[in-house]
């Protein structure tokens, strides 16, 4: 039975399971660490720019995380009302998806806004731990997408 395409429906489904694979993203990153220690992730300088101010370790820890769930429920929500309307975008079991978001804003936007280094400047290390880390988060976005579609 084919169920009736609702880009609500998707977004939603797409949003949890962008929830679901930002976490997924700080596991793999505990794993295989993107920065050496004291290296400040982009979104602890973006929140520092917001706030005029060098933020203390606690508050930079709490800033990451809030702007990885956001970001991550939000692209999360665009891919699902995407998928949604066209399921072949849905490749590599969402890997696609996570590695095209990689390429958008690790090696493009973020440095264009000045929260990362040129990629062509990013060390080694830290580029494949944010291939890595995307691919991750894209599977498991997909992945949790389609169970809780199934269940809308």
């Amino acid at each position: 039975m084919t169920r009736k395409r609702s880009i609500l429906k998707g977004a939603m489904a797409g949003m949890i399971g962008g929830l679901a694979g930002a976490g997924a993203k700080v596991l793999a990153e505990k794993l295989f660490p993107p920065r050496a220690a004291g290296q400040v992730a982009p979104p602890v300088v973006l929140a520092e720019q917001v706030a005029g101010h060098p933020l203390p370790p606690a508050s930079q820890q709490a800033a990451m995380q809030s702007i990885h769930l956001a970001f991550g429920a939000t692209a999360g929500a665009v891919y699902g009302a995407l998928v949604e309307m066209e399921p072949s975008l849905g490749a590599w079991k969402g890997a696609a998806f996570g590695l095209t978001l990689n390429k958008l804003t690790h090696e493009s936007i973020l440095p264009k806004m000045g929260l990362a280094a040129p990629k062509e400047e990013q060390p080694t290390q830290e580029r494949i731990s944010e291939w890595v880390s995307h691919a991750v988060y894209g599977i498991f976005t997909d992945a949790v997408r389609r169970v809780v579609r199934k269940n809308l």
